[in-house]
């Protein structure tokens, strides 16, 4: 994990989000609005949490924080205005919805394990990678099916 882990943030589950864009777009008003969750967490605090999900698995999971790019040290949805103008905030609270995130990932991990994947190999890792504006117009200049 980049940084200490204390650099927070909010997170707002899909569904919500949805709702939100869909009640602004029926609404008369034309201002930029915060659609988001008002419940912030660290970044060590996610990752505990994420980890609660599966006790046999999570406690082998061990944070190593790494120096790199953490950015502002927190952030978070304020929701005062999008009560007043749209008489709603987003309802599924962090737990609730990273609950129904593990789950739908755990099932596709195990449609693919029963396809024959390797899901540990195939997704379990990450790279870092530097983007550049060559690399970004190259990108442009390709063809669609060399992207």
């Amino acid at each position: 994990m980049w940084g200490d882990g204390e650099q927070t943030r909010s997170f707002c589950l899909v569904d919500d989000c949805v709702e939100g864009v869909l009640r602004l777009m029926a609404s008369d008003y034309e201002k930029p609005l915060n659609i988001g969750s008002d419940e912030m967490v660290s970044m060590n605090q996610l990752q505990a949490l994420a980890c609660s999900f599966r006790p046999d698995k999570g406690e082998k999971i061990k944070i190593h924080h790494i120096d790199g790019p953490e950015g502002v040290r927190g952030r978070n949805s304020c929701n005062v205005r999008i009560k007043e103008i749209l008489g709603w905030a987003p309802g599924i609270d962090l737990k609730t919805g990273l609950a129904i995130t593990y789950k739908w990932i755990a099932e596709q991990c195990d449609k693919k394990r029963a396809e024959g994947v390797d899901v540990e190999k195939e997704y379990c890792a990450s790279k870092v990678v530097a983007q550049t504006t060559e690399s970004l117009d190259k990108m442009e200049t390709q063809p669609e099916e060399e992207k």
